[in-house]
């Protein structure tokens, strides 16, 4: 038979109700007499029935991450942290994969698993600011990634202008004069390419170098195949480029797997780096520059400002912006 909140009360010499107010946390209780709890919980191996906890506040203790790529090492790494984060506060969190489809996220988007789940962390890509402000559930929502802006829920996402800007500003201080973009779709508006392009261009200008449109190569998708298919596009030009920026590391590496097979040599001929930081990087050969927006951080905040909604945070919504950092490897001509 398992260890009941009687036992515990018992052990530790006080009511069923302060044991009750320890373990849910309801009221304030002494420090003296919590740690008295704790120390007859520890003793007796009590291990809380979650379910239950939830069912009695009406909730099921399942959230939602909604991803377009489950696939995607970058999305993959961040739904490890956030599984962990959310176990940590008592949550089960299930995977969505929309696959970047509008019907997908506009469905998770209005509910349709209200009676599932208690909470959805979305990264949109295929709906934008309307979609976000017509939504008829009032499941709580926090946005990650940067597809939606300016909209009333909590939005956790890395400042991709300013982190664009960190990288083209790297390839310039090497030397390099004929700096190119791979990943720009013109006819998709998904926010985070253009949020990026901006930044590559801003770093030009600031650089004094002009902002050539036929060095910034369009994709179809932002995965390897269409890296390495812009990179080749890039290669027949007049004047190829001296280095690239990608969109993000999948599209890089596709593009390093494309001077490889042209005999061009990196970082000799061409410095590249892309945006993630994701593990495949680091053992690309040559090992990939790139921007590492803190995985961490974005998945932990999402999570906790997600279960606080969930338990009634009435708070403005907030805007919040994790850190990056450069990490500079061997396609730029680190030896790291």
């Amino acid at each position: 038979m398992g260890v009941s909140l009687k036992d515990i009360a018992e052990r530790a010499g006080v009511s069923l109700a302060t044991v009750s107010n320890v373990v849910n946390g309801y009221r304030p209780v002494g420090e003296s007499t919590r740690q008295r709890v704790q120390q007859a919980i520890d003793e007796l191996g009590y291990t809380p029935n979650l379910s239950a906890r939830h069912l009695r506040r009406g909730r099921t203790g399942l959230i939602a991450l909604a991803i377009p790529e489950l696939t995607n090492p970058y999305f993959a790494e961040l739904a490890d942290v956030a599984i962990r984060e959310a176990a940590g506060l008592g949550y089960t969190l299930l995977m969505e994969n929309t696959a970047g489809e509008r019907t997908e996220e506009l469905t998770l988007l209005d509910g349709a698993q209200r009676h599932i789940i208690d909470g959805l962390i979305l990264s949109p890509v295929a709906i934008g600011r309307n979609e976000v402000l017509g939504r008829r559930a009032q499941l709580p929502l926090v946005l990650i990634g940067e597809g939606v802006y300016d909209v009333p829920y909590d939005h956790i996402a890395i400042d991709n202008v300013a982190a664009s800007r960190t990288a083209t500003a790297h390839l310039v201080a090497l030397g390099r004069r004929r700096i190119a973009f791979v990943g720009a779709p013109p006819w998709d508006d998904r926010q985070s390419a253009h949020l990026r392009i901006r930044g590559y261009r801003e770093a030009l200008v600031e650089a004094g170098m002009p902002f050539d449109l036929r060095l910034v190569a369009p994709t179809a998708q932002f995965g390897r195949t269409d890296g390495e298919r812009a990179m080749r596009h890039l290669l027949t030009l007049d004047e190829p480029p001296d280095a690239v920026l990608a969109y993000n590391d999948l599209t890089a590496i596709g593009a390093l797997r494309a001077l490889a097979r042209a005999g061009v040599r990196v970082p000799d001929d061409v410095a590249v780096a892309g945006i993630d930081d994701i593990e495949e990087g680091r053992f690309s050969n040559p090992t990939l520059t790139t921007i590492a927006p803190d995985k961490r951080e974005i998945g932990r905040l999402a999570v906790r400002r997600l279960v606080a909604r969930i338990e009634g945070d009435a708070r403005p919504p907030a805007h919040e912006q994790p850190t990056f950092r450069l990490v500079e490897r061997e396609s730029s001509g680190s030896t790291r």
